[in-house]
């Protein structure tokens, strides 16, 4: 029992699941101290995530950006990158794909090819540069990564305000044309038949009218399983951790280094490019507007990256829950009155102690560590008594062979013995005048 206690302690799982139960612990502290009820505001927010057909889809859709930039960031952070420019590269996929969507009017068969893959492009161009800065002149990708960011953020502005761009009376662009939209049924939904048949399904009506149902959510799954088997299955992937473990003994190994910093980079900032095209396909109102701050997808895929333990296939159900949290927050605050702080300080707390990961591994390793010392102490005890009657038994038998081998002396000597014969004394006389 207790080996296998040690052994589910050791599973990044288990890391991943006291975080949460720490975060919410705290979160219900937080709540109490403020006067709300825990157990009733916890019962809003999981109404608010799974209550309704609904919601779940809106979790889901919300969660799509999330899983690709968490992908971004985790494999990154596999080839020793921090990439916490995710947020700007996503921003220019926005972008790339609404300037693209808006001048071109194709058929749909190439119009969404072209969308998604010019968000992809520029969110690849970025990443490019800044893995560029950091293979050719060592410049750390932390900061150039934050300074795209913004770069970003000021582009998209003046991209909004271009008049080619801008739609009159709003704050942001002209929708991009509807062959480019990647969301399920968009046109039957809204006719009179699809309304026909859909009054017969509520759920289906609820879920496919009220919601951008989109095909996103799909690509981001096929994109975290292809990142992980590609670090896990393939040459370059091999190479790429190599780098990331240590980037002198893959120098030494005959690795390119310098090659799989901007290969790895340009990946990272495809993905994010891909998470902002297929917003903007996906999503009313399917254009960018003016950014008064960073909409954060990119920021909290860092989140979802962190939660994951870094592995791309885990970001799956990490990109799950935080949409949750988030999405179901807004119920919590509309229901309860709480403040939506409070579940930023859970995803803060969750996130916090997925940073000290580690140490559910080391408790693991300390349990076995001090087991194996007291066993081998046990060990020890048990041997010592076991050795202690055989060692008397010896000394005994030994004993009495010494008695049985030496002479016993005399306590008191014989009156014969005292007495000396004639004989002696002469020979001690004769002795004594020699």
């Amino acid at each position: 029992m207790n080996n296998t206690v040690i052994k589910v302690l050791r599973k990044p799982i288990t890391s991943a699941i006291i975080a949460i139960l720490i975060g919410f612990l705290v979160a219900a502290i937080v709540l109490a101290s403020a006067g709300y009820d825990p157990g009733a505001s916890f019962a809003a927010l999981f109404s608010g995530m799974v209550g309704r057909p609904r919601y779940i889809v809106n979790v889901i859709i919300k969660a799509t950006p999330l899983l690709f930039c968490g992908i971004a960031v985790a494999f990154a952070f596999k080839v020793g990158l921090f990439n916490i420019g995710a947020e700007g590269q996503y921003i220019l996929g926005t972008v790339a794909a609404t300037i693209v969507g808006i001048t071109c009017d194709l058929p749909a068969v190439l119009e969404i090819p072209l969308v998604v893959l010019s968000g992809t492009i520029a969110g690849a161009l970025s990443g490019a540069l800044i893995g560029w800065l950091k293979a050719k002149f060592g410049i750390h990708e932390v900061i150039t990564s934050i300074m795209f960011n913004w770069i970003s953020l000021y582009l998209c502005n003046y991209v909004v305000s271009l008049d080619v761009f801008h739609q009159p009376n709003t704050t942001g662009t002209y929708a991009v044309h509807d062959t480019a939209f990647t969301m399920i049924l968009p046109y039957w939904k809204l006719s009179d038949e699809g309304q026909a048949a859909l009054a017969n399904v509520p759920v289906l009506r609820d879920v496919l009218v009220r919601c951008d149902v989109n095909v996103g959510i799909i690509v981001a799954v096929v994109a975290a399983v292809f990142i992980g088997w590609l670090l896990k299955r393939t040459k370059m992937g091999y190479e790429m951790r190599a780098v990331g473990l240590n980037k002198d003994a893959a120098r030494f190994a005959g690795i390119n280094v310098e090659k799989n910093i901007v290969l790895c980079m340009v990946i990272s900032g495809a993905l994010c490019g891909i998470a902002g095209a297929l917003n903007i396909t996906g999503i009313s109102p399917h254009g960018i507007s003016t950014l008064a701050a960073f909409e954060n997808n990119g920021f909290n895929g860092l989140s979802v990256a962190f939660i994951a333990g870094c592995s791309p296939v885990a970001c799956i159900p990490a990109s799950l829950l935080f949409a949750g949290l988030i999405y179901g927050g807004q119920t919590v605050q509309q229901t309860m009155g709480a403040p939506s702080e409070i579940i930023s300080i859970m995803i803060g707390t969750i996130v916090f102690c997925m940073a000290l990961g580690g140490v559910i591994p080391m408790l693991a390793e300390h349990i076995q560590r001090s087991r194996a010392e007291r066993a081998e102490q046990a060990r020890k005890l048990a041997a010592e008594a076991g050795a202690t009657p055989v060692a008397a038994a010896g000394e005994s038998g030994s004993q009495k062979d010494e008695d049985a081998a030496e002479p016993k002396a005399p306590a008191e000597a014989s009156p014969k013995a005292a007495e000396p014969t004639d004989s002696s004394e002469k020979k001690g006389a004769d002795g004594d005048a020699r």
